[in-house]
Parts: C-alpha cells; structure tokens; sequence
C-alpha cells in the first residue's frame, strides 16, 4: 500500500504565536500539522499513535512536557519527539532523552534547524517507523499484523479494507479526500474511480457497524472521510 506522502507533525507548545509560526512554516515544508496547546491535549492527540514526529514544548499547562513523554513511551507509543524548551541545562537535556526524546531544541531556536531535525528524524525512523498501533478509542489497528479490534473483539477486514482503515485512522481528526485514499490504498491502478472508494467506505462502515464502532468512520460531505471520536472530536 502506498502511504499519503506528507509527513504528519504534532506540535504542542502553550505559546499561540510559536504554534501559528510551527503551522505555517511546516506546512509551508509540505507537512501536514496539527496543534494542541496544554499537556492533556497534546498527550490525548499523540498516543492515537498517528504522527510521524511531535514536536513538545516541556513547560505546558496541565502536564508537562516531560509527564507527556513519560507516559507515551509507557504506554508503548513509539512516536519520535523532539523536546523544544527555553531551558539549555545538559541535566534538562539528559532528562529529557533518557525518558525517550529523539532531540532536544532550545527556545530560540532557527527554524532552518528546526526543519533539518525533523527530517533528520523522520529519516532515521524510516518507512516504516509509524508500523506500531493506531488507537482511536476502543479502536486498534495493529499495522505490524494487520488486524483491527475493536474493545478486544477482532473486525474482519479484506487487505483493501484495511489498508482504507488504516489510512483513515492514522489521519485521524483530519478530513481524507477521495483522491488521497484513492492514491493511498489503490495507487496507480488506472481502472479504479472515486466510486470504488464509496464502495469500500461503506464495507469498512458495516463491518464496523457490527461490533458496534460504526460512529468512528464519518461522512464529510463534499470533502471526504473522517475517523474520529467524541474524545477527540472534543480536543480537536
């Protein structure tokens, strides 16, 4: 299955400016970019396990950055971070990577190097580096045995259906068109339509409807498809 190309980065900073300036230029860089502003909703958002790299400022309201890395990594959330702080202390830095940061950036920092950090880490983790699960509520989409579950009870999914689900989730709270589910799961199969991704939206939705998950794959009419819950509906 081909991936969606844009990388995928959270940044969570308390600070509105550094998050519109981080939003702007990433994407400016090609990135797709979502913000949170406090430690519960950044720690909410990054252990769906659906970014390539969050970018974590450590003074955040509500928990720090530090807390939000120590629980993703203790709940096996392989997401690379990069810690961002005004603090240049090598005891700071230290702390930071001994919980599991990929790098350290200290306020102020060049957005150049900024740039050149995160592509350095995205290239380090590789192709692969965002195999481990997605979580979406009760939801798991394991992408290392490619199987779905749904609060334990497993959802039987064809290899189009779930690479459609796959794609779906780890884009989650995020509209995908039908034009990138159709270059993500189908590629360059000339035959294929926008149609047939109806189609397999709605297999995916009855399979889902039947273990009781069916409110997790949305319409957005006129746009494309959303996966989404109310927890995240809520912080999003």
């Amino acid at each position: 299955m081909m991936r969606i190309v844009k990388p995928r980065v959270l940044v969570v900073d308390d600070e509105p400016g550094v998050r519109k300036a981080l939003q702007r230029g990433l994407r400016a860089e090609d990135m797709d970019v979502v913000t949170a502003a406090d430690g519960p909703t950044g720690l909410q958002l990054a252990r769906t396990g659906s970014f390539d790299v969050v970018l974590l400022d450590i003074m955040l309201p509500g928990l720090s950055g530090y807390r939000v890395l120590e629980r993703l990594r203790a709940e096996n959330v392989t997401t690379p971070v990069l810690l961002v702080s005004a603090k240049d202390g090598e005891i700071d830095q230290a702390d930071g990577l001994d919980l599991g940061a990929d790098g350290y950036l200290v306020k102020p920092f060049s957005f150049v190097v900024l740039v050149a950090q995160v592509r350095a880490v995205l290239r380090r983790a590789g192709p692969d580096a965002s195999r481990g699960a997605l979580k979406l509520g009760a939801l798991e989409v394991d992408r290392a045995l490619r199987q779905v579950h749904w609060d334990g009870r497993e959802v039987p999914l064809s290899p189009r259906e779930f690479g459609l689900l796959e794609v779906l989730v780890g884009r989650a709270g995020t509209v995908v068109t039908k034009d990138e589910l159709l270059r993500a799961v189908w590629g360059e199969e000339q035959a294929v339509t926008r149609n047939l991704v109806e189609v397999y939206v709605g297999y995916v939705r009855r399979k889902l409807d039947a273990v009781g998950a069916g409110s997790i794959l949305r319409t957005v009419r006129g746009h494309g498809y959303l996966a989404s819950d109310d927890q995240l509906d809520e912080v999003m």
